[in-house]
């Protein structure tokens, strides 16, 4: 079954991590590629570029002062550990409502070290929320649901204990106050359009301190998940273990093109207009409706879409990969009829309304 290419969109990546990088950013990466692939990252062409790197995410997210821009290996499932082991002094709060947002949890529950944690639980599709806890030192709640295409705000709920949000999916694509969180950790390859293998938090002079004291309290911290370790070497422009030359050059080339069209409002304001389409489409569908029926916890950078017992997603999801609309399908864990597709900075508007033909051209053909 061939799509009309008249329908199709120009570039027919909508994953949700590792998500679609810009051809002009590959470009670039090539004609550096000489002088910066396969080199020393202790050496000042690649710490140019962590420096690079971290210095516009900090333009990018306007960071409040005294908040610093941390890197460290192993994506955001390392900085759960790490976070794990060099924030949470004994007991966290967790909201849940999803894949990732539970992995976190566990990663405390699990920690023979920590109280066991109180965890408020959502159904995938609606939200949970923290609240403020006696004896609780760490909050920890995801910005971005990626698995269900659920958002929620970044908000302060206690005075007196760290805020963690896990903004993997959101950072870069939805607006945030910094001030109302201490931690504010994602990974490069959803709306900084990079690779994976890095993790990357915004941290608060009160998330730098909570460190530094954990640390001095003579708990052990595997020195790869040691976060004032993290905190030493971003300071001179570099990550304790080998990065990945790649993904640093690719999420600081974003990073800037981002900065160069207006920063984080640009950006948001771009996701939104490529979920108004897709959610707008799904309204007046007769076979198509979103996931998220709460419109105000409906994502901008992730949205899911479920479909009539009359369609069968799985084969539209198939139909479209084979003429060149990639990875649309849902979280493989959710088990639903539905597809669920990235909306991240990267992606043009454009695109995502000729997915919607391309769709409604399917359903009709199938």
């Amino acid at each position: 079954m061939r799509i009309p290419a008249e329908l199709l969109p120009a570039d027919g990546r909508f994953c949700c991590g590792p998500s679609k990088i810009r051809p002009a950013a590959v470009e670039s990466l090539s004609d550096v590629a000489q002088s910066f692939l396969g080199t020393s990252h202790r050496q000042k062409t690649v710490k140019d570029q962590v420096a690079r790197l971290r210095q516009g995410i900090s333009s990018f997210f306007g960071l409040p002062e005294g908040y610093e821009v941390i890197i460290g290996n192993g994506g955001t499932t390392a900085f759960w550990e790490v976070a794990t082991f060099s924030l949470i002094r004994d007991k966290a709060q967790f909201a849940t409502f999803g894949e990732f947002g539970a992995k976190f949890a566990k990663a405390v529950k699990d920690a023979p070290f920590l109280s066991a944690p109180t965890v408020h639980k959502g159904e995938p599709g609606s939200a949970s929320f923290l609240v403020a806890e006696e004896g609780v030192d760490a909050y920890g709640i995801t910005q971005n649901e990626t698995s269900t295409g659920v958002a929620v705000p970044v908000e302060r709920v206690a005075a007196d204990g760290l805020m963690l949000h896990d903004a993997t999916s959101a950072a870069g694509g939805l607006a945030v106050d910094l001030t109302q969180s201490d931690v504010y950790y994602f990974a490069p390859q959803k709306c900084f359009a990079s690779d994976g293998g890095l993790w990357i938090a915004l941290l608060s002079p009160a998330a730098i301190a909570r460190a530094e004291e954990i640390k001095a309290s003579g708990r052990y911290i595997p020195a790869f998940l040691d976060l004032v370790t993290a905190i030493e070497n971003s300071r001179l422009e570099q990550t304790l273990n080998t990065p990945a030359l790649a993904t640093i050059f690719l999420a600081a080339e974003q990073t800037d093109w981002m900065n160069a069209q207006g920063g984080l409002s640009w950006a948001a304001n771009r996701t939104a207009e490529s979920a108004g389409i897709i959610y707008q489409w799904a309204e007046k569908s007769e076979v198509a409706t979103p996931f998220v029926t709460d419109p105000a916890l409906r994502s901008n950078v992730v949205a899911t879409i479920d479909f009539a017992d009359s369609v069968d997603a799985a084969k539209l999801a198939k139909v479209l990969r084979e003429n060149g609309i990639v990875d649309t399908e849902p979280y493989r864990k959710l088990g639903r009829n539905q597809l669920r597709i990235a909306l991240y900075p990267a992606i043009e508007p454009s695109d995502v309304q000729a997915l919607t033909a391309s769709i409604d051209w399917v359903i009709e053909h199938l």
